[in-house]
């Protein structure tokens, strides 16, 4: 630390060179070399108040609307090698990196809008317009990796072929970059609490993100294009419904209903509501949160899209999603291969219609190698229990002793019919009615059972999408809220926090959706697909949190906040203070002796005379 003060007091213009190597190197816990970065900051700061470049000016138009980057490249792609367009245009980036030959030419890589373009800078053109050779000289040492700047001129090539805009005016710094941009982030932990470095540095990270907003785009536009409404539903209610999850509770102070609301866990109810409402066909796009936990698949606060389809049955939803499905890997197909080509290519082989299907029971049972019990009866759980330890199966969770039927169930899928999926896309279609509180139930013909008009798509052995026919009797669908509230409280041992301290629980039965299925809900398929999930398939990415602008939950709430306490930011004042004065002293002592070496010349010249 002492070797940096001294690097810094002794020189006018400290030496950023001897910092910048240091500034980004990682300690083995991960963590940031702090001290460097300070330090770093500190002479970043006095070398440009010394050159009085510390300065964030307001962007002017004279000279016309700056041009985009990727316009630009598009616009003059055709010029000829060593000719200039005619038109004068303006370009703003960031600096990825600055070349210098000599004292009279300098190269800066730029950076917008995810594309690069050369910047050319040549004095002995510039020198026409006024520009003097130590203004130029002192930009070129002043620009620096993470400068944002603005460039104005003509486009060239250079004899090399790069396309590139020479300067017909010295460059103007708009943003000064205080911190390091470092050429390399690798630390897992550095890379999601310090996202917006990781994004300039690592492309793959943002082509991921990049990624997101292509496909929610283009779900936008397949619902629409189909005649699909986009509508928005609250995001808080007196009840969380819709799914089986636990809600997150917020407190309404300040309102006239001044009472615990809960944030939504699905906008399915909503949704319905609409379709009852003549909405027929109804999307939605937007977050929902589930007090849950935090794994590889899941985070707690997420992004769904939903939509409703009056008179839609399942075999329309299953070739609605194939198409769905097929269209947005073609797309991202396009997409790797033109503009995000850090993410690994699609295979559109995988993707090839029709999907593979299963029929839950039927499927289960040939794996199994012996037929289910009655799954609608009240020993339903205990039978299946008894079958599975008599034929010595062995599937997670199976030792519980509250596990519930549905949930053992989704374990024996989770286990025989899901890794279906790893070579080809798989629709399960089925399930037992115990799995699917919401969804139209009928006996299926094959096996005599009490099945849902469901169907689960699972890809590379993960859930994607969930969609079934709507409960559209008011009676029934009042009846199954009963038995998912009656499963919740069964379960709640392995469920801490669905239950409040008088013991009731989070969920309760919607009886103003009921009341509004009185009103005629039509027959309606229902489809659900967790936005990250895809990003997930399409990207590559095994990790929820590399599909989420900031990460997960955990790393939301574990930003590191600034390290700069007040006696920290005190010594550092004080430390410029002393900067300044060493170097006003410095240039005094400059000032007397280039008088001294002037009176000496002058002695010299009258002797000689």
């Amino acid at each position: 630390m002492t070797i940096l003060i001294e690097a810094i007091m002794n020189s006018s213009t400290p030496c950023l060179q001897f910092l910048r190597p240091y500034a980004w190197k990682w300690k083995p816990v991960g963590a940031r070399n702090t001290a460097y970065l300070r330090f770093y900051h500190l002479a970043r700061q006095h070398e440009l108040i010394q050159s009085n470049a510390l300065k964030y000016p307001r962007i002017r138009h004279e000279g016309g609307a700056p041009m985009r980057i990727p316009t630009f490249r598009e616009k003059f792609k055709d010029v000829e090698m060593g000719k200039h367009a005619d038109e004068e245009v303006i370009i703003h980036g960031r600096v990825q990196s600055v070349r210098r030959a000599g004292n009279k030419l300098m190269f800066l890589d730029l950076k917008g809008e995810f594309e690069h373009v050369q910047g050319l800078c040549n004095f002995n053109k510039l020198q026409v317009t006024g520009v003097e050779l130590g203004e130029f000289k002192a930009l070129a040492k002043l620009l620096n990796r993470g400068d944002i700047v603005s460039i104005t001129g003509r486009a060239t090539k250079t004899p090399t072929g790069e396309l590139s805009i020479e300067a017909t005016r010295l460059p103007e710094l708009l943003t000064p970059a205080l911190a390091p941009l470092p050429f390399k982030l690798e630390d897992e932990e550095v890379r999601i609490q310090h996202r917006h470095i990781d994004m300039l540095v690592n492309r793959k990270t943002i082509d991921t993100l990049r990624l997101r907003s292509h496909l929610i785009k283009y779900l936008r536009d397949f619902f629409h294009e189909r005649g699909f409404l986009e509508f928005q539903t609250p995001i808080l209610a007196e009840n969380a419904s819709g799914a089986t999850a636990r809600p997150f509770t917020v407190t309404a102070s300040e309102t006239s209903v001044n009472k615990n609301l809960a944030m939504r866990i699905a906008p399915e109810l909503w949704l319905k509501r609409l379709v009852v409402g003549g909405v027929d066909k109804v999307f939605e796009l937007g977050p929902a949160f589930r007090n849950e936990g935090i794994d590889q698949t899941h985070n707690p606060e997420f992004s769904m899209c939903e939509f409703y389809n009056a008179y839609a049955n399942l075999d329309d939803l299953i070739t609605l999603t194939e198409e769905l499905i097929c269209g947005a890997a073609s797309h991202c197909r396009d997409l790797i291969a033109t503009k995000l080509d850090s993410l690994p290519a699609i295979d559109m082989s995988q993707y090839q219609r029709p999907f593979q299907q299963l029929e839950f029971i039927p499927a289960l049972e040939s794996a199994l190698g012996f037929k289910l019990p009655d799954l609608s009866a009240s020993s339903s759980r205990e039978d299946l229990l008894a079958l599975l330890k008599q034929h010595k199966i062995e599937v997670p969770g199976l030792n519980k002793p509250d596990i519930t039927l549905a949930k053992l169930l989704d374990n024996l899928a989770s286990e025989f019919l899901e890794p279906y999926s790893l070579t080809k896309p798989l629709f399960i279609t089925h399930h037992p009615v115990c799995m699917s509180p919401l969804s139209k139930s009928f006996v299926c013909p094959k096996t005599g059972q009490h099945v849902s008009a469901r169907t689960e798509l699972f890809i590379n052995g993960k859930e994607l999408a969930n969609m079934y026919e709507e409960e559209n009797d008011p009676a029934s669908q009042r009846q199954k809220f009963v038995d998912q509230l009656n499963a919740a409280k069964r379960e709640a041992s392995l469920a801490p926090g669905v239950y409040n301290d008088e013991g009731e629980s989070a969920m309760e039965v919607d009886e103003s959706y009921v009341q509004a299925l009185e009103s005629g809900l039509p027959p309606t398929g229902g489809w659900g697909c967790g936005i990250e999930r895809m990003v997930m398939l399409f990207s590559g990415t095994k990790r929820i949190s590399d599909c989420l602008s900031f990460g997960n939950l955990r790393h939301v709430t574990n930003v590191p906040g600034a390290v700069r306490t007040g006696e920290d930011e005190e010594k550092a004042r004080e430390m410029m203070d002393e900067v300044e004065k060493k170097g006003a002293r410095e240039r005094k002592r400059e000032k007397g002796k280039e008088k001294e070496k002037e009176k000496e010349d002058m002695g010299v010249s009258d002797g000689e005379a």
